[in-house]
């Protein structure tokens, strides 16, 4: 669809939302803003004014609404968020692995819930204010492809790399060719109170940044393990004890707790962890340097890979691109890293690039030298 759009503009109370939203309408778009009510209890995810789950969010979001001169309405997708993000983050904890919420949040709430509810209402789109790029179909009938943003600083591609073709037919995002000091200066000339506004960086459920207390709270009988021992990789030499394999991520090094330094004097990492025996592996940086990614649960962004890619891809939401090789076995993506990586850990996704181009997603199995 060409010209003119009904759109519905996703507005989290920031000031990226409420400029990308301010910036559809400019372009002659009919703009319907809304705010997504994320919590079943407003008070119980976070409160305070770095989330995107609280009522100083919403009534942030209301106002710059009412500044830009839209509608604007609350959509409650507390349980949608809750059984798709929030439940899938406690399952991947307990089985080991280390999920990105912002991306099943992506997946399953802004670009499968909200776009389904919004072409059910009669809408054409959905806007939000994520800083990528998207390149119009090259011919009648295409899709547009998904591109990392101009400013790389603020290149928010990796998480919507679980995006099929068909949303990104539904997607529009106004801010990929802008840097965020001028969105900052625009929302300041717009009027817009939220133009000072802080980012969120942490996840938005967990109120004060704990995610292991949070998550030994919510785990309940679902933990894998009160506790277990921490050994070292090298000698199977118990090093200390620990109160959860939850709490690790592959990489960590802060909360080790371990009884003594190592002989060497070098710090020591998380390598591995066993959420059945409880066992969370440890040493030295350099163990944690893998050149192999397997992954599954792969999203594509458009064609289906059917021969192998020499492109690059994107590990973590603000790490480094490594240059890979990047292939289809089956259901398995598989990655052979011509420029190694450290601390990747199962949950993870993996982001393939063509050049700037977004070419899929999946979620990493197991890694390997």
């Amino acid at each position: 669809m060409t010209g003119p759009k009904r759109v519905v503009a996703a507005m989290s109370g920031g000031v990226d939302s409420a400029v990308a939203a301010a910036r559809a309408k400019e372009d002659g778009h009919d703009v319907t803003g809304i705010h997504l009510a994320l919590s079943r209890n407003p008070k119980s995810y976070r409160s305070g004014a770095r989330g995107c789950c609280t009522i100083e969010d919403a009534n942030d979001a209301r106002r710059a609404a009412d500044v830009i001169g839209i509608p604007f309405y609350v959509w409650d997708l507390s349980d949608r968020f809750h059984d798709d993000v929030v439940e899938d983050f406690l399952d991947e904890y307990a089985a080991g692995r280390t999920p990105n919420p912002c991306l099943r949040c992506n997946e399953k709430i802004k670009f499968a819930a909200v776009l389904e509810r919004a072409q059910a209402l009669g809408f054409d789109a959905v806007v939000t204010g994520h800083y990528a790029r998207l390149e119009p179909a090259p011919g009648p009938g295409g899709v547009p492809t998904l591109h990392r943003a101009q400013d790389m600083a603020k290149d928010q591609s990796y998480v919507l790399g679980v995006l099929t073709a068909e949303q990104l037919a539904g997607a529009m995002f106004p801010l990929g060719d802008t840097t965020k000091d001028l969105v900052r200066a625009e929302a300041a000339e717009r009027g817009l109170t939220v133009a000072d506004k802080p980012d969120s960086h942490d996840i938005c459920f967990i109120s004060d940044g704990d995610t292991g207390g949070w998550l030994a709270e919510k785990l309940g009988e679902r933990a894998p393990n009160d506790g277990g021992a921490i050994v070292d990789g090298a000698t199977g030499e118990e090093l200390g004890r620990h109160d959860g394999t939850y709490r690790y991520t592959i990489g960590q090094r802060r909360g080790l707790r371990l009884g003594r330094p190592a002989p060497d004097g070098k710090p020591r990492f998380v390598l591995d962890i066993e959420p059945v025996s409880g066992t969370v592996t440890v040493g030295p940086r350099e163990a944690l340097t893998v050149d192999r990614v397997a992954a599954d649960r792969i999203r594509w962004c458009g064609p289906a890979l059917t021969a192998p890619l020499d492109g690059t891809v994107q590990l973590r939401a603000h790490g480094a691109e490594h240059r890979a090789r990047v292939t289809v076995d089956g259901d398995t993506l598989v990655v052979e890293l011509q420029d190694p990586a450290s601390g990747v850990a199962p949950g993870q996704a993996v982001v393939v690039y063509d050049g700037t181009r977004v070419v899929g997603s999946a979620t990493i199995t197991g890694t390997g030298r």
